[in-house]
């Protein structure tokens, strides 16, 4: 069993900064490519960025240029920094990850932290 655990959301003003995390914790499992999408109530969960194993990395339209993900493999942790924030960044955000346990390949998500923009 595998499980995502983010951290670092919260409030903060326009222009702001956040960093998130999200740590993969179980036994005997490879991580493939991992990512953030973002959840506002009443909408879809969108994708927000991704990176390979590799470091090939993609991003959303509205966030390229202010948000960075990376990754520190040894630690199974992927990170999203947000730079000038603006209110309508504010959602529920949640890691993913394709995860191989065994010969299987699956999905996982993360419980999701909220991040709040707002003066």
């Amino acid at each position: 069993q595998v499980q995502l655990v983010e951290s670092g959301g919260g409030l903060v003003q326009p222009g702001g900064s956040l960093r998130l995390s999200c740590v993969a914790s179980g036994s005997d499992f490879s991580i493939y490519s991992m990512g953030w999408y973002r959840q506002v109530p009443g909408n879809q969960r969108e994708p927000v960025a991704r990176i390979t194993t590799g470091g090939t990395t993609t991003y959303a339209d509205s966030v390229k240029g202010r948000f960075t993900i990376s990754r520190d493999n040894a630690k199974n942790t992927v990170y999203l920094q947000m730079n000038s924030l603006k209110p309508e960044d504010t959602a529920v955000y949640y890691c993913n990850a394709d995860i191989r346990i065994l010969a299987s390949v699956n999905n996982y998500w993360g419980q999701g932290t909220q991040v709040t923009v707002s003066s």
